[in-house]
């Protein structure tokens, strides 16, 4: 990472973007997590009719991209930071005034929807945030519908063989990084059931996967 993007992200903040300098970073994570997000799509069944929730939406890309697989559906974002709802918003903005995507600024601590609302949900890059890991999975669960499914996606784990940026980004911003074991036992704790730790192999990704 060079100096301007740490710069960037240092004044963006990756807990709650603001400002140009979480705009510009949001952008980034669009791009730098494309590719983990892609692959963990795959791990859902897209039904034309699915109502799914992006927890934590940032930039708004997974939105876009799960929007592409739905036509009579609906997707949510959800994000406690303004700018995010902002961008999100903007990025989908057809899909918006069509009625298909809808954007809602809140924290995961307590989701603004009745309970079995989403048949899908999944979070991309910002567990590492979430204020009360276990506590917040019981809110997800309690949102997702009998049968749906949740994938926490991340694009590395505490298993992993990281390098020193990632050491030092985990310091830096007391980042959350869960061991296999652990994102299984938070999502067996929450009530989940058939939990399955997805990784890659040659990367350092995690995609945990709850059925409820």
């Amino acid at each position: 990472m060079n100096e301007k993007k740490v710069s960037v992200t240092d004044l963006g903040n990756p807990r709650k973007p603001h400002g140009d300098a979480g705009a510009e970073m949001l952008e980034g994570m669009n791009q730098r997590h494309y590719a983990v997000t892609g692959w963990a799509l795959d791990y859902f069944n897209f039904d034309s009719s699915d109502t799914v929730l992006d927890i934590g939406c940032g930039g708004g890309e997974t939105i876009r991209r799960i929007a592409d697989h739905i036509s009579g559906g609906k997707v949510w974002g959800v994000d406690y930071s303004p700018l995010s709802v902002e961008l999100s918003l903007k990025r989908n903005m057809e899909n918006v005034k069509s009625g298909k995507v809808n954007v809602v600024e809140a924290s995961v601590e307590k989701l603004p929807f009745d309970s079995d609302t989403f048949d899908k949900i999944i979070t991309v890059e910002s567990f590492y945030f979430w204020p009360d890991p276990q506590e917040n999975l019981k809110e997800v669960y309690r949102i997702l519908k009998e049968g749906g499914k949740f994938l926490i996606v991340a694009d590395i784990n505490g298993d992993a063989d990281l390098d020193e940026k990632d050491i030092e980004g985990i310091r830096k911003y007391d980042l959350f990084n869960p061991t296999l074991e652990q994102f299984r036992e938070l999502l067996e704790n929450a009530g989940f059931k058939n939990v399955s730790v997805h990784t890659k192999e040659g990367e350092k990704w995690v995609c945990a996967e709850g059925n409820k």
